[in-house]
């Protein structure tokens, strides 16, 4: 039986996270490695969002990360338009209204909110507030992940996403992987930082 694969890549924007798409879209395909047979994506990111993304031959990775027990926490940096006051961030950790599937109101798990400075290892981005322009950079840790959460909870407090880049899925972290970019990981190593014991 062929060993199961895993990697991490940071995922651009302009990008879906597939490798088959019937539209005409960028696809985890157009980066520059030779994924193995049988790779596919893991907790995945819209079009327009960056950062962390898991590949994998392993099946049961989705089950045992998004659908077990033990909620896996899910950090993203943030940058949206204007100043967030501490108001705002209080209804973003306490929990916000935004609309799901089949246009029902759902109010969001509490979860860790921050101002932060802009990350150094970010790239500079087209879809970045101009230099001058007022706008705040946010790190948002999440342990659930309604379809565009996080979008929908900044909009929802009055501010537009600018970019949204996810860090890090428990302590399995983007680190200075620069877009595009391919890292593979080791099984044992892999579960470890996700946090799973239960993979075997």
């Amino acid at each position: 039986m062929t060993p199961h694969r895993y990697f991490i890549i940071n995922k651009p924007t302009n990008m879906v996270s597939q490798f088959v798409s019937p539209d005409d879209v960028g696809l985890l395909g157009d980066l520059d490695f030779d994924f193995p047979e049988g790779i596919h994506a893991v907790g995945r990111l819209d079009n327009q969002s960056e950062g962390l993304l898991i590949l994998t031959t392993n099946k049961k990775v989705t089950n045992l990360l998004f659908q077990g027990e033990v909620p896996h926490k899910r950090t993203y940096w943030v940058n949206v338009g204007h100043y967030v006051s501490i108001e705002t961030l209080n209804l973003l950790r306490n929990g916000i209204g935004i609309k799901v599937k089949g246009g029902v109101e759902y109010i969001t798990s509490p979860c860790e909110v921050e101002i932060i400075e802009r990350p150094k290892v970010l790239a500079k981005h087209p879809s970045e507030a101009r230099e001058g322009v007022p706008n705040t950079w946010l790190m948002i840790t999440l342990t659930e992940g309604k379809f565009h959460q996080v979008r929908k909870m900044v909009r929802t407090a009055g501010h537009r996403c600018k970019r949204l880049i996810r860090k890090s899925i428990e302590d399995l972290e983007l680190g200075d992987l620069t877009p595009g970019g391919v890292k593979e990981i080791e099984e044992r190593e892999f579960f470890g930082l996700l946090k799973i014991s239960n993979w075997n």
